[in-house]
C-alpha cells in the first residue's frame, strides 16, 4: 500500500525536529556516504598521481636515471621501449646534422617529444620507421660546391644538405603520409607539453608568456635579453639610485627591473658558466649567475624555478630559469645585474634595442 508523500514529509520533519534523532540519522548517512566518500578520494589520488607518473616519465626517457620501485609495472615496460627509440633517434639525427649547414641543427627534443605523444605505451615502429620519422623534420636540397681535385684543378661536385623545417604543421602533414598515421589535435597538444616539461621545465607552455619570449632575442654583438624581445617596455627600475619600494627611502639600485608575469622564460645574456643557482633569503629569492669570462658577469634574480645547475655550460639564449616573486621583491618580475670584475654596471650599455 502506498504511503501518501504529505505523510512520509510530516514524519521526516518530526524526525529531524528531534536532536538524538537527527544525530542517529546522522551517523547512518555517515556510514552510507563514507565508502564512497574514500573511493571519490581514492580516484582523485589516482588521479593526481598519474600527472605525477606521467611526467616522471617523461623525464626519465629523456634524462635517463634509475627508474623508481614505485613506478608502476606498465610504465616501467614503456620507459624502456622508449629510451631505446630515443638512443636510436639520437643517432639518426646526429647522422643528419652532419648534413646541415651553418650550425643550423634538428631540434632533438621537438623530434623526440613528438615520438614520445605518438608511441610511449604504443608498439614502436621499425628502425626504418625511426628514419623515416626523422626525416619528416627536414627537406634535403641537392648542392654544388667548388673542391680541389686531386690534379690541384678545381671540380664542381654535388652534395646533399639537410634544412630542418620550422613549421610544425608541414612536420605532422610528412609524418602522417610517410607513416600512414593520422595525428590528433590531442597528440599535438601533448608533444608541445613534453617538449615544454623538458625544454623549460613546465608542462604548461608558452600561453601565458609576453610577446617574445618564446625566442632569444640576441643583438649584433652577441648580447642576448633575458626576457627576449621588448624589454624596453618592462623596465620597472633602472639601474642607479631610487626609493627602495619596500622602505620608500633612498637607495642604490644594483640592476634592472623588468615586470614579466611568473613562468617567463630567462635566458642567459651571454656564453658562460653557471657559477650560482639557489635560494638567497631575503633578497634575491632563488637566482642565478653565470660568468662570462674576462671579468663580466650576470645574475637574475626573483625566479621561481632554476633551470641551471652549477658547473653547467651555456650558450646565449640558454633558458637558465624562469621568472618569478621569490626574496625580497613585491611583485612578479626580474632583477637583472651586469656585473664588470665584481663592479656592477648599468645592464642598459648592453641590452641591444627591439
Amino acid at each position: 500500500m502506498a504511503v501518501p508523500a504529505a505523510a512520509l514529509a510530516k514524519a521526516a520533519a518530526a524526525a529531524l525536529s528531534d536532536e538524538e534523532t537527527r544525530k542517529k540519522l546522522g551517523w547512518i548517512m555517515a556510514v552510507i556516504l563514507s565508502p564512497l566518500i574514500l573511493t571519490l578520494a581514492f580516484f582523485c589520488s589516482l588521479l593526481s598521481g598519474s600527472v605525477d607518473h606521467n611526467n616522471s616519465a617523461v623525464l626519465l626517457c629523456f634524462h635517463g636515471g634509475e627508474i623508481p620501485a614505485s613506478t608502476p609495472a606498465e610504465y616501467v615496460a614503456y620507459i624502456e621501449e622508449m629510451r631505446d627509440s630515443f638512443q636510436l633517434l639520437d643517432e639518426l639525427i646526429s647522422t643528419v646534422n652532419e648534413m646541415t649547414e651553418d650550425g643550423d641543427n634538428l631540434d632533438a627534443i621537438r623530434i623526440k617529444a613528438v615520438f614520445y605523444a605518438l608511441y610511449f605505451g604504443e608498439d614502436a615502429p621499425s628502425r626504418r620507421a625511426h628514419r623515416q620519422f626523422v626525416d619528416c623534420f627536414v627537406i634535403y636540397e641537392e648542392r654544388t660546391r667548388t673542391v680541389a681535385g686531386e690534379d690541384g684543378t678545381d671540380i664542381e661536385e654535388s652534395y646533399t644538405v639537410a634544412i630542418p623545417i620550422t613549421d610544425m604543421a608541414e612536420v605532422y602533414r610528412n609524418i602522417e603520409s610517410a607513416l600512414r598515421l593520422e595525428i590528433t589535435e590531442e597528440q599535438k597538444g601533448n608533444a608541445d607539453s613534453v617538449y615544454n616539461l623538458v625544454r623549460y621545465g613546465v608542462a604548461a607552455g608558452t600561453d601565458g608568456w609576453i610577446p617574445g619570449a618564446d625566442v632569444p632575442f640576441i643583438g649584433a654583438d652577441g648580447f642576448c635579453s633575458p626576457i627576449g624581445a621588448g624589454w624596453e617596455s618592462r623596465v620597472t627600475s633602472e639601474f642607479g639610485n631610487r626609493i627602495d619600494p619596500i622602505t620608500h627611502k633612498p637607495k642604490g639600485h644594483s640592476g634592472m627591473d623588468l615586470a614579466v608575469p611568473t613562468g617567463t622564460p630567462i635566458r642567459a645574456a651571454l656564453p658562460g658558466t653557471v657559477t650560482v643557482s639557489k635560494y638567497n633569503v631575503g633578497g634575491y629569492g632563488y637566482y642565478v649567475c653565470i660568468d662570462h669570462g674576462n671579468g663580466l658577469s650576470t645574475l637574475y634574480g626573483h625566479c621561481s624555478k632554476l633551470l641551471a645547475r652549477v658547473g653547467q655550460t651555456v650558450e646565449a639564449g640558454d633558458i637558465i630559469a624562469l621568472s618569478g616573486n621569490t626574496g625580497r621583491s613585491t611583485g612578479p618580475h626580474l632583477h637583472f645585474e651586469v656585473r664588470v670584475n665584481g663592479e656592477r654596471t648599468d645592464p642598459r650599455y648592453y641590452l641591444s634595442t627591439s
